[in-house]
């Protein structure tokens, strides 16, 4: 739909640094467009930033990277070599699952493995996991390899792939495909977890994000050394190279709209910027309802949106522990602690946002691979917990409840790395206030729009906004969705958006 947006200035801003920002940046200074990016941040990657505290570096957001070759296209469209400037190191297993009974699930790459790992816990469901793994695959080819990057701002993209959708049982939840295929509560929940990583209700969101385990198996589970945010440097690096601008502590506060066309964007310090192509990465949520409050809108109005699910919020304690390598050396890279319930407490965080006493977690120790992230013998940690997003009718008082909060996660983090708690010699918290302060993330929620499957693909903002010509939606709350590999995808739909700029195309012509 390129034909929506043509211009012969060749100007093009960006609003936010985050993982969606860099990757649209690099694809717009590839197709000959002079890119200005405007953070609020100090440094580039927004949540997927890291925080450099007493000698231990923390990656504040995503940690697990997959699918390489996302990497690798975007640095091709760019005419460079992602390999040269990212070192990505696999991991194996991916990760540990652990339940309080003290079984354990250890995922990896390795079929047969894996198969051990199922039949440790249930023989009989060795044949059901085979059948989930082959329905992973087939979501993989028609979620992942057919709409991923394909633009779904037109209905009848979305229409065209609903006899699929049904084949595939795609009204189902995960967790109700996960049941359908293995009889053991717990290898129920390690086959239907993934979705928390981007900020779906396991019980609800759609069985589509099966596709998943594939996805892992397929790929793999890697590590950046450095962290994602050696990755958001490395793209900022090649924005740089192409000739593009980053400004850090510019916050946009309005994006200027006359005659129905973005012109431009405004900051708190009331500098002006002119541009006739405008690019978002701020969450969807915060560019309508506050970038755009002057605009009226058609479609996604603050009705509307406050109307959406939203993802849960994000409780995060990142410590740094002294002279701690070598010790709790059954505690790998990741950890998946699954508290005593499962069904009830994601009922609590997504349906009745309830806080409660009763916690799974996601326990990062980046420093077993990675030695930079903490002083020699010492160790870097960060502990997560999926809370409820501050829009429920009586949100959660992070002032008052996080020390009591964080008193519970560290009786569990105990039950796994005893005495923990006498080591640690740095420390800072984030809660869904930080999220809702810091990313101006709706509702602190940790992932933008909850990804139901009413609000995917065509039902979620787009990537090519209605409410102005020459304004287009990266990151996580756009199509197709949160996570990295979706965040990454924005920005590839957009530039099939967006025509190249004027010089570039008319290169491209002599050269064809």
């Amino acid at each position: 739909m390129t034909e929506s947006f043509s211009s012969s200035d060749h100007r093009a801003l960006v609003i936010g640094a985050g993982l969606g920002g860099l990757a649209v940046a690099m694809r717009l200074g590839a197709k000959g467009y002079c890119v200005t990016v405007l953070d609020r941040l100090d440094r580039a990657g927004g949540r997927g930033s890291s925080l450099s505290q007493d000698g231990h570096r923390f990656d504040l957001g995503p940690t697990i990277v997959t699918v390489p070759q996302l990497y690798e296209d975007l640095w091709a469209a760019c005419g460079r070599d992602f390999h040269r400037d990212v070192d990505l190191r696999p991991l194996s297993p991916f990760y540990d699952i652990r339940w309080q009974d003290g079984t354990r699930f250890r995922a990896s790459s390795d079929t047969e493995a894996m198969k051990a790992e199922v039949a440790k816990i249930n023989p009989s469901d060795v044949k059901g996991y085979a059948r989930f793994l082959r329905g992973s695959q087939a979501r993989y080819k028609v979620g992942f390899e057919g709409l991923m990057t394909l633009p779904m701002h037109k209905i009848w993209e979305t229409v065209k792939v609903l006899p699929q959708f049904a084949r595939l049982r795609a009204d189902k939840s995960i967790y109700a495909y996960a049941k359908s295929c293995v009889k053991d509560e717990k290898l129920r929940q390690a086959l239907s977890f993934h979705p928390l990583f981007i900020g779906g209700d396991p019980m609800h969101v759609t069985s589509m994000y099966a596709l998943v385990g594939y996805l892992e198996k397929e790929f793999g589970v890697h590590y950046a050394m450095g962290g994602v945010q050696a990755i958001a440097d490395a793209m900022a690096g090649v924005v740089r190279e192409q000739g593009g601008v980053i400004r850090q502590n510019a916050e946009v506060d309005e994006i200027l709209i006359e005659g129905g066309k973005a012109t431009g964007v405004r900051l708190t310090t009331g500098e002006q910027i002119a541009a006739p192509l405008i690019v978002s990465n701020a969450d969807a949520g915060h560019t309508y309802t506050h970038l755009l409050r002057n605009h009226l809108k058609r479609r996604w109005t603050p009705k509307r949106l406050k109307k959406s699910r939203w993802s849960m919020g994000l409780y995060v304690w990142y410590f740094g522990t002294k002279g701690t390598a070598g010790k709790w050396a059954d505690v790998g890279h990741h950890t998946i602690a699954m508290g005593p319930r499962y069904n009830g407490l994601l009922d609590d965080i997504f349906m009745k946002g309830k806080l409660p006493d009763d916690m799974s977690l996601y326990i990062h120790r980046p420093s077993l691979t990675d030695p930079s992230v903490a002083p020699a013998g010492d160790d870097t940690f960060y502990v997560l917990s999926p809370v409820p997003h501050l829009g429920w009718d009586k949100a959660v008082d992070w002032q008052t409840e996080e020390p009591i909060y964080r008193e519970k996660v560290a009786a569990e983090v105990e039950k796994i790395m005893p005495g923990f708690r006498d080591h640690i010699v740095t420390e800072t918290v984030f809660t869904p206030e930080t999220f809702r302060d810091r990313y101006l993330s709706p509702n602190g929620s940790g992932f933008s729009v909850e990804p139901r499957i009413l609000q995917s693909a065509w039902f979620r903002p787009h990537n090519i906004s209605e409410e102005a010509r020459g304004l287009f939606l990266v990151g996580a709350g756009t199509h197709p969705g949160a996570g990295v590999p979706g965040v990454v995808g924005s920005a590839d739909v957009v530039s099939q958006l967006v025509p190249d700029a004027p010089a570039q195309a008319q290169r491209r012509m002599a050269a064809e």
